[in-house]
């Protein structure tokens, strides 16, 4: 009988742990460096984007049914607007009157200074057309978001740089077709603590209009960014800032900071806040990654996150039925036309060159500026444990094969040069060798092991099957993180343009 009970108290133990896997899901749902996003649904379908820094293709976009299952499809921007240097942060979706609206921010090419920009589309999925800078106010407007106030529609945005003023969130009117400022720019809400604000998201709810902004310092391993909120009578403000922000803070827990978000509304009502957040420990290194978390509004008209205001991984699943899926590993054995659409290359260092061609890419580049490493075709990592692997089938004098890269003065290059397989890192421009050996053949397999979001042992192989490693103690590479954005693992060419890489395969594995 003993047994008996035991069996039975297992079995229902079994199935309540069965049950509770089943209602929740954890962040981030997006996985990789993904940093401000915005979210959207259309009928039944959501759509996100978020900052893309000095990656192109510009701005990629992903869908999901259920909130918490996503795949990329493409890109708000394939090719580069014409006004537009680098730095596209902040993208921020919305579809009006039948038609797709893209508001970002980029630097403008000739005064190197940060404005809006705009662009639409007849679906977040087609190519946007774009119609150049929206916002081109005072030294720097960025994190722009559109509202429509009962068919007048408004653009806000931070500002910085206005004279000797603080920060501010300043908005204007817009024209019906939602292209154009008109009338003066007017402030919403001012940063008079001096601890920052942006990123910040409208919304009407009973007699208020309400502001959830982001404060403190937004990137890096020091992060304190958080949510908090505001509210007004009227849309123009005056505002009160609530007294029990952030509303929704890392620091504890399982992040180091979250912020930056936007509300898409379910379609029974429900508000699904997507912003971003840095893990903790070796998480960091996948970046600020997109997290979901539902708000609801308190008794006394304020908004809460219904799991509270220290942000955690684990949440209710958003619908009845929703099971996450595992996250998948990455292949590309090049058998297509065109390269698979989550690849990303460096475009503020170098202009890309491809062609696949019976099952093989060729990789080149030409190199901008004072780049003398090349370029780098890679991908958003999705764990803080992955391998890379890929076949190098070409014995030219460039250097070709896998990379770790942070941007044109800091990364790590495993490959083959001539009859030289050589692994060298750069930090800051300096160039440290940490082993070379002469090899004769034409192609070799070649494969580095990441743990720890930074930590990496190096292989080389013949057949791509037995595998010998290459350096006695692991190379760490913290230091390819960026300010603003982390690492990427990926492909790398450093030559001519007329003798490119040749790759067989890549493969991305998670641990």
């Amino acid at each position: 009988m003993k047994k008996i009970a035991y069996y039975l108290l297992l079995t229902f133990l079994v199935q309540q742990l069965t049950a509770q896997e089943k209602t929740i899901f954890k962040n981030p749902v997006i996985r990789g460096d993904m940093a401000d996003p915005s979210i959207i649904r259309i009928d039944d379908t959501y759509y996100a984007t978020g900052t893309s820094s000095e990656w192109a293709p510009h701005y990629p976009v992903f869908t999901s049914k259920d909130l918490v299952n996503w795949k990329q499809k493409g890109h708000v921007f394939t090719k580069q607007p014409e006004w537009t240097l680098n730095s596209f942060w902040a993208p921020e979706l919305f579809y009006y009157a039948n038609k797709v609206y893209c508001y970002y921010t980029a630097r403008q090419k000739s005064t190197g200074i940060s404005y809006v920009g705009v662009a639409t589309a007849s679906s977040p999925l087609n190519e946007f057309t774009d119609h150049g800078a929206l916002v081109e106010y005072g030294k720097e407007a960025i994190d722009a978001f559109v509202y429509n106030d009962n068919g007048q529609l408004y653009v806000s945005w931070k500002a910085y740089g206005l004279d000797r003023r603080p920060i501010e969130l300043l908005a204007s009117r817009l024209s019906a077709d939602g292209l154009r400022m008109e009338g003066e720019p007017f402030s919403l809400l001012i940063d008079d603590e001096e601890i920052g604000m942006e990123g910040q998201y409208h919304f009407k709810n009973g007699d208020y209009y309400y502001i959830v902004y982001s404060t403190h310092s937004c990137c890096g391993s020091q992060s304190d960014y958080d949510v908090c909120v505001a509210r007004a009578k009227n849309f123009e403000g005056p505002y009160e800032k609530y007294a029990g922000n952030p509303v929704l803070h890392g620091g504890e827990g399982d992040y180091l900071s979250c912020g930056h978000g936007t509300v898409v509304i379910s379609p029974d009502r429900r508000m699904f806040y997507m912003c971003h957040a840095y893990l903790k420990g070796e998480g960091f290194y996948g970046g600020r990654q997109p997290i979901l978390q539902e708000m609801e509004m308190t008794a006394d008209h304020w908004v809460r996150f219904k799991t509270g205001n220290l942000a955690i991984t684990e949440q209710p699943v958003p619908f009845k039925g929703v099971i996450q899926k595992e996250l998948p590993d990455f292949e590309d054995r090049f058998n297509g036309k065109d390269l698979k659409v989550e690849w990303t290359w460096n475009y503020p260092y170098s202009e890309i060159h491809t062609v696949i061609k019976k099952g093989k890419l060729y990789l080149s580049g030409s190199s901008k500026g004072e780049n003398k490493y090349g370029t780098a075709l890679c991908l958003r990592p999705q764990s803080p444990h992955y391998a890379c692997e890929t076949k190098v089938a070409n014995a030219n004098e460039s250097l070709k094969g896998l990379t770790l890269y942070g941007d044109d003065k800091n990364l790590i290059a495993w490959g083959l040069s001539g009859q030289r397989l050589l692994l060298k890192s750069v930090k800051d421009g300096v160039e440290v060798v940490h082993y070379e050996v002469a090899y004769s053949a034409k192609d070799i397999y070649l494969k580095f092991e990441v743990e720890g979001g930074c930590i990496l042992r190096f292989y080389m192989s013949l057949d791509g099957k037995k595998w010998q490693e290459v350096l006695t103690t692991p190379l760490h590479g913290e230091f390819l993180a960026r300010w603003d954005r982390v690492q990427r693992p990926g492909l790398l060419h450093i030559g001519e343009k007329e003798a490119p890489a040749e790759f067989d395969y890549f493969k991305m594995i998670n641990k």
